[in-house]
């Protein structure tokens, strides 16, 4: 599948400038009748490191009343965390009460057949059920009236490369490029397997992925903020 994914797909800066702003425009209206419609919206966010999350997350955000969502950076689990079955970290960020009815996610619970696979920080036993545990989370939050989008992002291993040298090189990024960072490319192809299998195997008809080819960042940007203005489109239907 990823290797079908054509990553010369580009957006020129003026085309860029006038999509990125009709798509924040459409996104804050439909944001709107999310919120009298009483529904909510759960997005989230996956993919290599340095393909591009946070600038997509940003440019999403922008186009929202800051009271309408809550951004969660997801990372390592702590002790509390740790002591329960993997997801309840999550159900604690998703149940009410709360206040925002948009609620995004910078990694999430796809952790666990991703980096806790690669890294075995999970048992065999343990990633290979979470497929259908993941299913079958993600159709409980449908039945509870929320729409779910979920981005993978894909760049080429050359294009992380040039990416990471960059950050090495210029002071002001250089806290964003870590030694995890490094040994994770170590692994590309194993973490590649890992994706596979999980984009196969958690796109629902309820809750499927999107693949955001992230070479290109204006492209990517854009297409995350068209990705969520159809599915809130089709949801208000």
């Amino acid at each position: 599948m990823l290797k079908t994914i054509d990553l010369g797909v580009a957006l020129g800066k003026e085309d860029y400038q006038e999509e990125l702003r009709a798509q924040q425009l459409e996104l804050l209206r439909l944001s709107r009748q999310l919120y009298t419609a009483r529904r909510s919206l759960v997005v989230v966010f996956e993919g290599w490191d340095a393909a591009g999350k946070g600038g997509a997350i940003r440019r999403t955000t922008h186009a929202l009343d800051p009271r309408s969502y809550q951004v969660f950076a997801i990372s390592a689990p702590t002790e509390e965390e740790l002591a329960h079955h993997y997801l309840w970290r999550f159900w604690q960020r998703l149940l009410p009460p709360r206040e925002k009815q948009i609620l995004i996610f910078d990694r999430s619970w796809y952790g666990r057949v991703l980096v806790e696979r690669v890294e075995g920080f999970a048992e065999p036993s343990q990633w290979q059920r979470a497929y259908r545990e993941v299913n079958d989370f993600e159709r409980q939050l449908v039945d509870a009236n929320a729409a779910i989008v979920k981005f993978w992002f894909h760049i080429s291993s050359d294009e992380q490369m040039r990416r990471f040298e960059s950050r090495q090189s210029t002071r002001h990024k250089s806290w964003k490029l870590t030694d995890e960072d490094w040994r994770n490319r170590e692994k590309w192809a194993e973490y590649e397997d890992a994706v596979q299998d999980m984009l196969l195997k958690t796109s629902t008809q309820q809750a499927p992925w999107t693949i955001v080819e992230g070479n290109d960042k204006r492209w990517a940007r854009v297409k995350t903020l068209k990705t969520l203005v159809d599915a809130l489109s089709r949801s208000s239907a």
